[in-house]
């Protein structure tokens, strides 16, 4: 039996995601920086204050955010943890259809308003077609997250950025799977006066071969199609029943499991 071990997309065992919440107009300029470099991320927006003061009206986001994962953050952004269940589903689920009307997908995933959760919010999500919501609290490591309703990122962009980006571009075990998940909120480039943080922080840890950039949910449903994998008993084959392929390394060498095919491993 081979020693099998999942990778990201084409091998690689490095991934960066980002995710900032609100949707004001700061992420104009924040969205152009990310394409820039290459970096892709997942903005977490209010579909009932859309238009309201400076945020990104209607008819802006399905082209602003192209190529990037528009998700929920609630219709009003109260702090969901006070609220009663039916505000919450609510909430949830009016923001989920008001902002796939706008961009013409799923909405999936999204962030908690205000960091606010607790048990029974998380164990209701599932249930309103979610597959990850985000919290504030941060690692400063750079592992997958175990429990997807309370996935916690890296680090928020004012705490240690570059440190962080320095460590995980020298990252060179390949026994292990890395991930680099920062938060924010964009317009605090514009009160803290320091856009050239978020700016060196793309240009140096951008375009580079052994990263995957991903969106939030590009990484759930990878996640998501490695567990779906069908090995056989002697780890001789391996089915994928998922539509999207996954990569494997078996015994240090990159196999590729195409969407709907049997590849044998031995």
């Amino acid at each position: 039996m081979g020693k099998i071990l999942m990778t990201y997309p084409e091998g690689k065992f490095k991934a960066l995601t980002m995710s900032y919440d609100d949707g004001r107009a700061a992420d104009r300029r924040l969205v152009d920086i990310f394409n820039t470099y290459g970096i892709k991320g997942a903005f977490h927006l209010n579909s009932g204050l859309l238009g309201t003061g400076d945020r990104i009206a209607e008819g802006e986001i399905a082209e602003l955010y192209k190529g990037h994962e528009v998700s929920a953050h609630t219709v009003t952004h109260p702090t969901i943890a006070r609220s009663p269940r039916e505000q919450l589903i609510h909430e949830v689920l009016e923001d989920r259809k008001a902002l796939e009307r706008l961009v013409g997908y799923t909405v999936r995933g999204m962030s908690y308003p205000n960091g606010s959760f607790n048990s029974q919010i998380k164990e209701l999500l599932p249930h309103l077609g979610l597959e990850y919501a985000r919290v504030v609290q941060a690692t400063g490591g750079f592992g997958l997250p175990d429990d997807l309703m309370e996935w916690k990122p890296t680090c928020h962009h004012n705490k240690n950025l570059m440190g962080l980006a320095e460590a995980f571009v020298e990252l060179h075990k390949k026994q292990y799977l890395y991930m680099m998940y920062v938060w924010g909120h964009s317009y605090e480039f514009d009160n803290d006066n320091n856009w050239d943080l978020i700016e060196r922080f793309c240009e140096y840890i951008g375009k580079r071969d052994d990263i995957w950039y991903a969106t939030n949910i590009e990484i759930v449903d990878y996640i998501k199609a490695f567990r779906q994998l069908q090995f056989s008993a002697s780890s001789e084959f391996v089915y994928n029943p998922s539509a999207q392929s996954v990569w494997i390394s078996v015994d240090g060498n990159i196999v590729e499991i195409a969407g709907g095919s049997q590849v044998a491993l031995d």
